[in-house]
């Protein structure tokens, strides 16, 4: 199991102390400091949707201009750039034996894990 996210993030937080206090061992990857493929975004985008990948609720969407924000239409603009911004890329996503999840909640981990 290997959870990607930023480490201040708060959601990323809440997942990282659910999967300790359950006592679920997983791999952790920082996305910010160890980059993201735009290979497994594609893989993820094709699992999930790249909608649900980009994070528009976030400050960083919020600071794009209009014209990259109507530029993201499909998974290769998408891709594009969350790889180029990683702070785009909604968190955590969790990768449970090929199966993605994105987002927090505990009871989607508990139905997913348990």
């Amino acid at each position: 199991m290997k959870l990607y996210g930023i480490p201040n993030c708060d959601t990323v937080k809440k997942a990282r102390t659910w999967l300790s206090d359950a006592g679920l061992a997983y791999e952790w990857h920082d996305f910010k400091k160890q980059g993201v493929s735009a290979e497994l975004l594609a893989h993820w985008a094709a699992q999930v949707g790249w909608e649900k990948l980009v994070n528009k609720a976030g400050t960083t969407w919020r600071k794009l201009d209009d014209a990259t924000k109507a530029g993201v239409t499909d998974t290769a603009s998408a891709v594009a750039l969350m790889q180029a911004q990683p702070s785009l890329i909604k968190r955590p996503v969790l990768d449970s034996n090929g199966t993605i999840s994105v987002g927090f909640t505990p009871e989607r981990y508990e139905a997913l894990l348990k």
